[in-house]
C-alpha cells in the first residue's frame, strides 16, 4: 500500500531563492565545490571576466593582487562597466551585473563577440560568496565604486573623481561561512595567469603579493607558440620551431602550435575561448583526425609507406607530440562530466579542415622535417606492433581468468566500483600486513615488488612488457592510452600506499608519472589517492599517539615533556607495522587521511613530469636545487 502524503506538505514549504540566495544555499553548482579548488575559481571568473575584454581587442592589461589581509584584487583597462541605470531593470548597470545572474554584456550578441567565464555569471558569483567586495569602474571621464557585503549592496553607485582612464577593477574577500579555506596559493594563481598570457598574445598578466614582496609578469607575444615552446623547453626536440598556423571561418577562429621531441608520450592541451577543455570535445577530435590522415598522405607521397603497408593511427603520429589548440567562437556549447568538453558540433569539421591545410602546406615547404616526423611515427608504430601481444596480457578477462596475477591481486568482495578501493603496495611485507589489515568486503590489495618503470622515458612496447605495469593496468580495468574507458574502472579509489622515505617518494612519483602520462582520465574524475601512513609513533605510559610529520611531533613533546618515559617509534616502512596498526593509521576509512590527486594545471604538471623523470639532468638539478627548502621528511642515506 502507498504511503500517504504528508498533510503538512503544501506550497509554504517550496523554497524559493531569490537573486544570489541560491549561489550561497548551491556554490557548488556554480563553482565545482567549496574546497580550495574553488577559492581559487573565484579568482579565475574575474581574470576571466577581464579576459573577454581583451577578446574584444580593448584591453592589454591585467593586474592581480594578493593582499596581506587576504583579500584578492583584480584590475584591467578594458573599457569598464556602465553605470548608468538599465532601461529594463531600473538601476545602475554597474550593480545589475553584480546582483543579477545572467545578466553581462556576452548576452544577446552585443558586447563580446567571444567570451569565456561562467556564461554571464562569474561577476554576482563572486560577489554573493564574498564576504565583501569593492567594485572600481572607470568609464565614461570618471571613476565610480560601490561597496557590497554577502552579496547585497551597502551605498549607490558613487563618483570618485573625474579621470581619463577606463577599467575595471574588484577587490573582495572571499566569505569563511562558505569556504573550507580562504587561504589563496600563489603558483596556483601564477600557473592560470601564465596560461591565459600565452592564449592571449600581447597581454600583459601581473601577480603581486603583498605579504612576501613576490611579484610575476607574463607577456607572450608568440601566443600558442611560445606556450609550446615552454612545455619542451626541457625536452629535446625534432624540429626548432614549432609549427604554427590559424584559420577563421564562420566566425571561429582555430590557433594551432605543434612541435615534436625524442619523448614517447604526447601532451595535447586543448582551449575554447581560452577555457581548458579537459575532456577535449570537437575540436580535438577535427585535430586528431586531420593530423592523422595528413601524415598517412604524405608518408605515402614520400614512399615511406609501402602499398602494403597499414596507415598509421592516431596514437602512432602523435609520439612525442606536443600541441596547443586553441579555438575561439561565439557560443561555445560545454558537455561532459565536468563540463570541459566542447560539444560544438560545427567546430570538427572547421577545425579538421584548417589543420588538415596548414600541416599539408607545412610539409609540402618542409620536406625534410616533415620526413623525421613522420619516420618517428613509424617506428612508433613497429613499436605498437610488438606492443600488441603485450597489451592483450592486460585485459582483464584473460589475464585475471588465467591466473596469470597468482599471489599479486588480492580482490574484494564486492563488485561495485563506487565503494570499492585498490591499494597500490610498496612491497611484499607491507603488502602481507594490508591483506591481512584490510576491509574485504571493499578494499583489494596489489603489491608492487620493487621500482615500476620510468614511463617518461620508455616507449608503448617496453611499458607493457612491464610486470608490474602490467597488473596495475588489468587490476584497475580501464585499458591505456587510446583504449582507456573510464567507465570500466574496477575501482573509484586507487590508492598509492608507499613508505615514508626517499625509495617511497620515487616509487610514488613514478606512479603518478605513469597515472599522469597513460591514464590522465583517472586523475581528472578524482580516483587517485596517496595514503598518508604515520612517521612516527609515540608512548607515554599508556598514552600513545601516532603523528604524521615533524611539526606535530614537537607541539606533542612540548606538551608531553622529552623525558625518559618518553618513546619515539620512526616508521622508515610500512612492512614496520602489523596489520592492525596499518588499518588503524592508514586504511581505516573512519581516522585515515586520503590526499586526492587532482590536475589543477596540467601545464604545470606536465612541466615537472618532464624535469623529474626526463633526460635533461641539468633542468632537475636546477629544479631541486630551487624546491630542496619545501622537502618534508627528506631521509639521510649514509
Amino acid at each position: 500500500m502507498a504511503e500517504q502524503p504528508n498533510p503538512e506538505y503544501n506550497e509554504s514549504q517550496i523554497q524559493v531563492l531569490e537573486g544570489l540566495e541560491a549561489v550561497r544555499k548551491r556554490p557548488g553548482m556554480y563553482i565545482g565545490s567549496t574546497s580550495s579548488k574553488g577559492l581559487h575559481h573565484l579568482v579565475y571568473e574575474i581574470v576571466d571576466n577581464s579576459i573577454d575584454e581583451a577578446l574584444a581587442g580593448v584591453c592589454d592589461r591585467i593586474d592581480v593582487t594578493l593582499y596581506r589581509d587576504g583579500r584578492v584584487g583584480v584590475r584591467d583597462n578594458g573599457r569598464g562597466v556602465p553605470t548608468g541605470i538599465h532601461p529594463k531593470v531600473g538601476i545602475p548597470t554597474l550593480e545589475v551585473v553584480l546582483t543579477m545572474l545572467h545578466a553581462g554584456g556576452k548576452f544577446g550578441g552585443g558586447g563580446y563577440k567571444v567570451s569565456g567565464g561562467l556564461h554571464g555569471v562569474g561577476l554576482s558569483v563572486v560577489n554573493a560568496l564574498s564576504e565583501e567586495l569593492v567594485a572600481f569602474s572607470r568609464f565614461g571621464g570618471a571613476k565610480y565604486v560601490q561597496h557590497y557585503r554577502r552579496g547585497k549592496p551597502l551605498d549607490p553607485v558613487t563618483e570618485i573623481e573625474k579621470t581619463t582612464e577606463t577599467g575595471f577593477e574588484v577587490i573582495f574577500r572571499p566569505d569563511p561561512e562558505i569556504f573550507e579555506d580562504v587561504t589563496f596559493s600563489f603558483d596556483t594563481i601564477a600557473n592560470r595567469l601564465r596560461d591565459q598570457a600565452f592564449l592571449n598574445a600581447g597581454v600583459l598578466l601581473t601577480l603581486h603579493e603583498e605579504s612576501t614582496g613576490r611579484e610575476i609578469r607574463y607577456h607572450y607575444r608568440g601566443g600558442v607558440v611560445s606556450f609550446v615552446e615552454y612545455l619542451n623547453l626541457n625536452r629535446e626536440v625534432i624540429h626548432p620551431k614549432p609549427i604554427a598556423f590559424s584559420g577563421e571561418r564562420d566566425g571561429v577562429l582555430v590557433e594551432v602550435a605543434i612541435q615534436y621531441n625524442d619523448s614517447y608520450a604526447e601532451t595535447l592541451l586543448t582551449f575554447a575561448n581560452t577555457i581548458r577543455t579537459l575532456e577535449g570535445g570537437a575540436h580535438e577530435a577535427g585535430f586528431k583526425a586531420a593530423l592523422t590522415r595528413v601524415s598517412n598522405d604524405y608518408a605515402r607521397r614520400l614512399g615511406l609507406l609501402k602499398e602494403a603497408d597499414q596507415n598509421l593511427t592516431g596514437e602512432d603520429v602523435r609520439e612525442g607530440l606536443t600541441v596547443v589548440l586553441s579555438v575561439k567562437l561565439p557560443e561555445p556549447q560545454f558537455e561532459g562530466q565536468t563540463k570541459t568538453k566542447l560539444g560544438n558540433s560545427e567546430v570538427r569539421g572547421i577545425t579538421e579542415a584548417i589543420v588538415a591545410e596548414g600541416l599539408s602546406t607545412f610539409f609540402e615547404e618542409n620536406p625534410s622535417i616533415a620526413k623525421r616526423i613522420l619516420e618517428k611515427a613509424i617506428q612508433a608504430a613497429r613499436a605498437r606492433e610488438a606492443a600488441r601481444k603485450a597489451r592483450e596480457l592486460t585485459r582483464r578477462k584473460s589475464v585475471l581468468e588465467s591466473s596469470a596475477l597468482p599471489g599479486k591481486l588480492t580482490d574484494c568482495a564486492s563488485r561495485d566500483p563506487a565503494e570499492s578501493e585498490l591499494y597500490l603496495v610498496e612491497g611484499d611485507s607491507a603488502g602481507g600486513s594490508a591483506k591481512q589489515g584490510r576491509d574485504r568486503q571493499f578494499q583489494a590489495i596489489l603489491p608492487l615488488r620493487g621500482k615500476i618503470l620510468n614511463v617518461e622515458r620508455a616507449r608503448m612496447d617496453k611499458i607493457l612488457g612491464n610486470e608490474e605495469i602490467r597488473a596495475m593496468i588489468t587490476a584497475i580495468g580501464t585499458g591505456i592510452g587510446d583504449e582507456f574507458d573510464l567507465a570500466k574502472a574496477r575501482y573509484h579509489r586507487v590508492v598509492i600506499m608507499t613508505d615514508a622515505d626517499v625509495d617511497g617518494s620515487h616509487i610514488r612519483t613514478l606512479l603518478l608519472t605513469f597515472f599522469y602520462r597513460y591514464m590522465t582520465p583517472l586523475i581528472e574524475a578524482g580516483y587517485v589517492y596517496i595514503a598518508q601512513p604515520p612517521l612516527y609513533l609515540v608512548k607515554k605510559g599508556k598514552q600513545e599517539r601516532y603523528l604524521y610529520d615533524d611539526a606535530s611531533l614537537e607541539r606533542l613533546l612540548d606538551e608531553w615533556g622529552r623525558g625518559n618515559d618518553v618513546t619515539i617509534q620512526r616508521y622508515k616502512g610500512l612492512g614496520e607495522m602489523n596489520a592492525e596498526q596499518l588499518w588503524d593509521t592508514t586504511m581505516n576509512p573512519e581516522t585515515r587521511t586520503l590526499l586526492r590527486v587532482e590536475l589543477e594545471d596540467a601545464a604545470a604538471a606536465d612541466w615537472i613530469f618532464t624535469v623529474l623523470m626526463g633526460d635533461k639532468v641539468e633542468s632537475r638539478r636546477d629544479f631541486i636545487q630551487e624546491h630542496a627548502h619545501q622537502v618534508r621528511n627528506l631521509d639521510t642515506v649514509g
